[in-house]
């Protein structure tokens, strides 16, 4: 399978173009998922290239991939990222019929500062009620400013001195701002009514305490959601965020769940009336 790239611009709303790269496979389904990628980078960081592992890996499942190179803090704090992603994704949404097809399900996909804002993605649309999405997919996401899991510690991370620190500070620019659902998603009182989520970590990925308590979070909720720890070692959230390698071990699991969850969240076919007996 080939996996073709092509970088464009979009329109959404304002004068201010916004960079993406469209993953293709060179063999995908008429009605393929449709998806809006954010790669990571704590929030301060990354770019497009560094958000190929993931993208790539959406591509082989299946899906056509939108990956948007969304506006960096700090100087673009929240909700700039956000706003970005939103208007960009609306605008797939409008455009669903040429990128893949009108009956193209829509999601929200991101690793790390990705996660975060996919989460807060999918916030958004239920409380806009638009656009309809059919699931989030969220790898080692951020989603909790205070940094204080066991998995952040054993990481040698924490408040201060850390990337993920700094990203946070850069993100929300000041304290308040960590207290916003959107911002912060894991802080959120309403998660009810979300689209159904899989939500991914590893044993040796600091962001694995905050990874699955948004997953229980959900499920308490009662949103549909699936949730998986990969064993180390992983390198994550480094190795997809731009320093990943696709022949890695966790890969091909990686891309299995992909593929499982698209096919979990399509709409079932429904079944035909059964036919009543003829009597003669």
């Amino acid at each position: 399978m080939t996996i073709g790239r092509t970088d464009d611009t979009i329109l959404s709303g304002t004068p201010a173009e916004m960079r993406v790269r469209i993953y293709r496979a060179d063999r995908t389904e008429r009605v393929a998922p449709l998806v809006l990628h954010l790669h990571g980078g704590a929030f301060v960081g990354g770019t497009l290239d560094d958000g190929a592992v993931i993208a790539t890996l959406l591509a082989e499942a299946g899906a056509v991939v939108v990956s948007l190179e969304y506006p960096l803090a700090p100087g673009n704090p929240f909700p700039h990222a956000l706003e970005a992603g939103y208007r960009a994704l609306t605008w797939l949404h409008d455009h669903r019929a040429g990128l893949a097809a009108k009956s193209s399900r829509l999601y929200v996909a991101g690793e790390e500062s990705g996660g975060n804002i996919a989460s807060a993605l999918a916030l958004m649309a239920r409380d806009q009620q638009s656009p309809p999405l059919a699931g989030q997919i969220l790898l080692s996401p951020m989603l909790d400013p205070c940094l204080a899991t066991s998995s952040i510690r054993k990481a040698d991370a924490g408040p201060v001195g850390c990337k993920w620190a700094d990203g946070w500070q850069g993100y929300l620019g000041s304290a308040d701002k960590a207290s916003h659902p959107y911002a912060a998603p894991l802080g959120s009182s309403r998660l009810g009514a979300l689209a159904p989520a899989l939500v991914l970590t590893a044993e040796d990925d600091p962001m694995r305490d905050e990874s699955l308590r948004y997953a229980c979070r959900l499920d308490a909720c009662g949103v549909s959601v699936e949730h998986a720890v990969l064993p180390a070692p992983t390198g994550w959230p480094c190795a997809i965020c731009g320093c990943g390698d696709l022949a890695a071990p966790w890969v091909g699991e990686l891309r299995q769940r992909f593929v499982q969850f698209f096919a979990e969240t399509a709409p079932r076919r429904s079944q035909a009336p059964a036919l009543l007996p003829v009597r003669a």
